[in-house]
């Protein structure tokens, strides 16, 4: 094999893996929002698990990305071991879909899918076009790679190395430490699938031999999985062993059958396609695999669990992001689907804050001082956390809704973060008026808690419009005369205060906490009415 034939070889893989990176890239970005509404049907419904996993797969081509992707998924708490099996059975189906492609050999048209991709991503000012012109494109370049690794090959049919080895190519365990290398090496399964009919397609690998290749591939494909659980919460860990074992026990399965029943001769009968022998064989494994261990499910789950046992002395605390970790920023509509729930748990949390400190100020109590103080925390790590991963996502290639949702969110979680200042003072306003036995009169209690429930009312109102995106005319006006009540009690009541104090009928000490309170109740409404309108449509209201 010459230097030219090696390079052109490198050449033809490097496009492959790029094809199939870039066509899953297109898919996923023209499938956006439906990848999004799959991530909400994650039930405890094995059967929908399984089909999610496959849709996944097929869209973003690759099972690998899919597993690291459940990996952090049960991180994150959004997904349990149960739901984590079916999806990863279907994500092993949906890698399939690949091999099927490429033993089509339809190279001849690789040209054209790559001429039609270039110009709707040049020209298009569409980004659903532009999406599938990435798509096309990868496609093309896919197809594109196979010709350029089976020209690359082609000498080595009658090289006398070579046929040597195909006549003593015939060791199972050889095969399947190959095959795991391979896809360890590449993080791609189907990629190493390719790699292995384009040379298969050139005579180079015996079926015989190749079969237990593909073995190996299924196992090496666990790796990366593997890898992206270090460091995570013990059922991700889990997780990522589950993967482990339902290939181990796909490839025990296959082992027995090949060695016991003519599964290669039966594969040889079916098809004269060299390239569609291997991807039956791709095919029949994994979905062959999965009716097998579907029954057994929960037996992969509790020995994950043995395997990984629970750590004592440790549990997970608040200081977490429960939807969102650095495992999904490669998969954009999912990460940022999981952004908005992240955004929603700080949202409430600066709420609920807000309620027990205002509750602790109008009760003279600090009964809640050190939960306020824990959760103002939380919310300050939540934002702290969250602003570099945004970074990160916002550097992604993103549709034109998510990135406009997603520089909305910079914008939201600065608001929410003051909100929960606000509910600090308002909790050291509460430790004052109970350590100096503050007293507000009657009318100045009426007032603080009819200002509350009007701001309570605004910042539910907020967070319900900015988690649905949704801001119609009649909310909308609702919102803004909520605002405009809480600016006029501000004006009224401060006014009210200085008279009652000029009567005598209030405390001078009471004075300066009664204007600071009023004056963080507006505050929360000018942030709650920030939020609200960080939405996509901002309805048109005159004056």
């Amino acid at each position: 094999m010459t230097v030219e034939s090696i390079i052109t070889f490198l050449a033809g893989m490097g496009l492959l893996l790029y094809g199939i990176k870039i066509m899953g890239e297109g898919l996923e970005l023209a499938a956006g929002a439906k990848l999004k509404s799959l991530l909400e049907k994650m039930t405890n419904n094995k059967f929908l698990a399984v089909i999610v996993g496959f849709v996944i797969t097929t869209l973003i081509q690759s099972s690998t990305a899919t597993t690291v992707m459940v990996v952090g998924f049960v991180n994150t708490g959004i997904m349990n071991l149960t739901q984590a099996i079916g999806v990863i059975m279907g994500a092993n189906i949906g890698t399939t879909t690949t091999s099927i492609l490429v033993s089509l050999n339809l190279g001849m048209i690789a040209p054209v899918a790559i001429a039609i991709g270039v110009t709707f991503i040049t020209f298009s000012k569409k980004n659903m076009l532009k999406h599938i012109g990435l798509a096309l494109t990868g496609f093309g370049m896919l197809f594109l790679g196979m010709r350029l690794m089976q020209e690359a090959m082609a000498p080595l049919q009658d090289s006398v190395v070579f046929k040597n080895w195909i006549l003593n190519a015939n060791s199972p365990v050889l095969g399947i430490i190959i095959g795991a290398a391979i896809a360890a090496l590449i993080h791609s399964s189907a990629a190493s699938i390719g790699i292995l009919q384009a040379l298969a397609s050139q005579g180079l690998i015996p079926l015989h031999f190749a079969v237990f290749v593909i073995y190996g591939q299924n196992i090496g494909t666990c790796i990366t999985a593997l890898i992206s659980a270090l460091g995570t919460k013990t059922n991700s860990k889990r997780t990522a062993v589950m993967h482990v074992l339902f290939n181990l026990f796909g490839t025990l399965t296959f082992l027995l059958i090949t060695f016991f029943l003519p599964f290669v001769s039966w594969i040889e009968s079916v098809s004269d396609n060299t390239m569609m022998q291997l991807s039956l064989v791709h095919i029949i494994f994994n979905v062959v695999s999965t009716l097998i261990m579907f029954p057994f499910s929960k037996v992969l789950v509790k020995l994950s669990c043995l395997i990984v046992p629970d750590r004592k002395g440790s549990a997970d605390n608040d200081f977490r992001m429960l939807y969102v970790d650095d495992l999904m920023i490669n998969t954009p509509p999912f990460a940022v689907a999981q952004v908005s729930k992240e955004v929603h748990r700080m949202a409430l949390l600066a709420r609920d804050n807000f309620k027990l400190a205002a509750a602790d100020l109008l009760n003279a109590s600090t009964e809640h001082k050190e939960d306020i103080q824990h959760t103002e925390e939380v919310i300050n790590y939540i934002n702290h956390t969250l602003t570099p991963l945004l970074v990160k996502i916002n550097a992604l290639d993103l549709s034109y809704q998510d990135a406009k949702y997603i520089g909305r969110v910079f914008h939201v979680i600065n608001d929410i973060e003051r909100i929960g200042d606000h509910a600090v003072n308002l909790s050291e306003a509460a430790e004052s008026r109970a350590n100096e036995n503050i007293q507000f009169s009657p009318e100045g209690e009426s007032e603080l808690q009819e200002m509350f429930d009007t701001t309570i009312k605004l910042l539910d109102g907020a967070i319900e419009v900015f988690t649905n995106q949704n801001l119609d005319y009649d909310k909308a006006m609702e919102l803004n005369h909520l605002e405009a009540s809480i600016d006029d009690m501000q004006r009224d009541f401060e006014q009210n205060h200085i008279d009652r104090l000029n009567k005598h009928i209030c405390e001078t000490r009471a004075g300066m906490l009664f204007i600071n309170t009023v004056t963080d109740f507006e505050r929360v409404g000018d942030h709650a009415t920030n939020i609200a309108w960080k939405v996509s449509n901002k309805p048109q209201i005159a004056g």
